[in-house]
């Protein structure tokens, strides 16, 4: 008989509703938490026996959003959701990081946490909705979890706070902030702010602190009624074992760790290790110890060489002090063909970032739950294993891979120009072709330099740096661009992008029970003076934007007409606007609201598009003189087609100076001719003239300037200057 729990609390100005034990009974834990009309059901499955040999924990979150949520169709010729999109991995990962250091030390059982968003209300992100389920699945699960985590979103506006802003109030804000953390401390942030200072982004990150806590506390009352009985669980005690691995080890691992080059360091320390293995993993051996037991114990000796020594001393594993950068190179314009490029190099850490112009056509289609958008601002990030100096598999981007590629695109879209401004579709390839430490800031760097050499107008420079943590008790020491290996063996990775006006992204991940507000501050003043310094490293090689695109570079003229002529323009089936891609060789993108986007890399066949475009949409003036075709003669006249798809008469009397006796004494079909537009007729026909127009000139005959067929003008015809033909083939 199962017990159906359920609870309700106001929260941030919305209800906030637990309930488990209806839905998903088999697992561990499932949770279906409401907020608004928003729902998520989050479900965790825990393994438990250890697989043998395991020295990972093998935890995996995934979030999932079903279209019926929101009471959509998938796209797509299936019908039916596939593989992930960027949003669940991101948000896969968002939940993942906060709750991954709160199992209990030495637990390796695999656990499966599943979010499945059931009801979507185009309200509520249902990210932070997720990150509580979760919570609330594993705290009331019974594995070793030592949470609760609550979670939420900041916006700020107009000097104010706003905690979990719907989706239509985000469209306004200078912030979009999610955090996570325990009652006690912070675990996680994720950020994109608009250069906002570092004292509205602490501000922000204490608020969600205060939201989240109340979450926490709302995630405990309700596990104490429903929550299973705890696993039996028990850490193993390797401690008999340390002095041994210390004493074979240690000696070794601090000379490894004195090389200032990685990769003399890693050779080093693999050959420490290899006799370590050999001496206590002697599978002959019948007392010989558990490889993986005897890697977990080496690592943990690592951490204590390296954090200790850190702490200690103030010098780090390549000799800098706490504050310093490494040594920074920076080079545009690397790659010939290219509408931009740059290669950015901070230590080992490198970067070639390469910038690509496009136009509406690249846009990338999304299709999300509130519904269908495009994009047209795209930057994808690639780690390939020789960046480390590993052979490894090549495929499709993986979940990090996505994740450092977004927190790039974060940081730089607050400097971007409007559409308005720059139509293009701007792409950033980020290639990671040297690695140790912070490749994702090195890409932020890179793509800023990119851009400026692509000719993009943004606004500033834009700089990144990753800022670790080495926390023993009361004694901490936070560490500006940190190694791989600080990162590894560290406590916090907390990344900092921006201009010299503001913070543009803040992302923090913790693998302690969170930090306190003193090592924040401390860590945004100290990233501040690192991007700052980083900044000047980079004006070096480009100080801002290209006045003009690159020679590859396709240019994009902009042109507004009326709703009511976009008909026109694309005629029946597209065929008029295929006819004008076609004979002019310019891409052509028409908005709904009128607004066409003309590309091409020649600026002839963007002005051929633009006249013929206006020929359509215009309305020939009276008084001016056209080039035209002759497409039919008669007794009376000739018809020519002179502006567009628009045909004119020039009757017989029109054709010459002189008396006439036939058309085709004059003209013949096929003819380019010169006329002038006399007017209209009572139907509303159009009245031309050759004879006042220069045939070879196509200037006005010097005394015609009043000439036309009636001496009426033929509705509204005026003296005017003569002037060349506006429309040259």
């Amino acid at each position: 008989m199962f017990t159906i729990t359920k609870k309700t609390i106001e929260w941030a100005g919305k209800e906030l509703t637990l309930e488990t034990g209806r839905i998903a009974r088999q697992a561990d834990g499932a949770v279906l938490a409401t907020y608004g009309d928003t729902s998520v059901l989050a479900t965790v499955v825990g393994k438990r026996e250890t697989k043998p040999g395991q020295d990972f924990f093998p935890l995996t979150v995934n979030y999932q959003e079903k279209t019926f949520a929101a009471g959509r169709i998938p796209g797509g010729y299936f019908k039916r959701e596939g593989r992930p999109t960027e949003k669940e991995t991101l948000t896969s990962r968002l939940i993942d990081r906060p709750i991954r250091p709160l199992f209990a030390p030495g637990f390796k059982n695999e656990v499966q946490v599943v979010c499945t968003v059931m009801s979507h209300d185009l309200e509520n992100d249902p990210d932070v909705v997720a990150m509580i389920a979760a919570s609330a699945a594993l705290t009331i699960s019974g594995l070793p979890f030592m949470g609760p985590i609550g979670a939420a979103r900041v916006a700020y506006k107009d000097g104010d706070y706003i905690i979990n802003p719907t989706l239509a109030e985000m469209e306004e804000t200078e912030l979009d902030l999610v955090m996570a953390g325990t009652a006690d401390a912070v675990m996680m942030v994720e950020s994109e702010a608009k250069e906002l200072s570092e004292e509205i982004m602490l501000g922000a990150v204490v608020a969600g602190h205060g939201a989240a806590k109340e979450a926490v506390d709302f995630i405990i009352s309700f596990a104490e009624k429903c929550a299973k009985e705890p696993w039996d669980y028990t850490p193993a005690d390797y401690s008999e074992h340390m002095g041994r691995i210390r004493e074979l080890a240690e000696a070794g691992l601090r000379d490894a760790y004195g090389e200032r080059q990685k990769q003399a360091r890693v050779e080093k320390i693999g050959a420490v290790k290899d006799r370590v293995y050999a001496e206590l993993c002697n599978e002959e051996d019948e007392k010989a110890l558990d490889k993986t037991m005897v890697g977990s114990l080496l690592k943990s000796l690592e951490s204590d060489i390296v954090r200790n020594g850190i702490l200690d001393t103030g010098e780090r594993i390549d000799g800098r002090d706490t504050k310093t950068v490494r040594q920074i190179e920076s080079e545009v314009s690397i790659l010939p063909r290219t509408h931009g490029s740059a290669l950015f190099t901070r230590g080992e850490t490198q970067a070639i970032v390469v910038a690509t112009l496009g136009t509406g056509e690249d846009m990338q289609y999304i299709d999300a739950l509130a519904g269908t958008y495009q994009e047209s601002f795209l930057l994808h990030y690639n780690f390939p294993p020789y960046s480390v100096g590993e052979t490894g598999r090549m495929g499709s981007p993986g979940r990090r891979e996505i994740g450092h590629g977004k927190l790039a695109w974060r940081a730089l879209r607050a400097v971007l120009p409007s559409q308005e401004e720059f139509p293009y579709t701007l792409r950033l390839v980020s290639e990671i072709t040297e690695s140790n430490g912070s490749s994702s800031m090195a890409t932020v760097c890179g793509s800023s330099l990119a851009m400026m050499d692509a000719g993009v107008p943004i606004k500033r420079a834009v700089a990144g740096i990753a800022m670790g943590l080495i926390l023993e008790g009361e004694r901490f020491a936070v560490l500006s661009d940190i190694l791989g290996d600080e990162d590894h063996l560290g406590d916090m990775d907390f990344k900092v992008a921006g201009t010299d006006q503001g913070v543009t992204s803040l992302q923090m991940d913790i693998k302690i029970a969170g930090i306190t507000r003193e090592i924040m501050e401390t860590a945004l003043a100290q990233a501040k003076d690192g991007r700052m310094h980083i900044l000047g490293e980079m004006g070096k090689a480009i100080g801002e934007s290209r006045g003009e695109l690159g020679e590859y570079a396709p240019r994009i003229e902009t042109m507004q007409i009326p709703t009511d002529k976009i008909r026109e323009v694309i005629g029946t089936g597209g065929k008029v606007i295929r006819e004008i891609v076609e004979k002019t060789g310019a891409k052509i993108n028409i908005d709904d609201d009128g607004l066409i986007k003309i590309a091409s890399s020649e600026k002839e066949q963007i002005d051929a598009a633009i006249k013929w475009i206006k020929s359509i949409t215009d309305e020939p003036e009276i008084g001016e003189i056209y080039k035209g075709k002759v497409v039919k003669t008669m007794d009376f006249g000739a018809f020519v087609n002179f502006f567009g798809a628009r045909d004119g008469l020039v009757h017989i009397s029109q054709l010459a100076a002189e008396r006439i006796d036939k058309t085709s004494d004059v003209v013949k079909e096929g003819d380019e001719v010169y006329v002038k537009l006399l007017g209209f007729d009572d139907r509303g026909k159009v009245k031309l003239s050759m004879k006042v127009v220069d045939q070879e000139t196509g200037e006005l005959v010097p005394g015609m300037e009043d000439e036309d067929d009636t001496g009426g003008g033929g509705g509204g015809d005026r003296p005017r200057r003569a002037r060349r033909a506006r429309r040259d083939d």
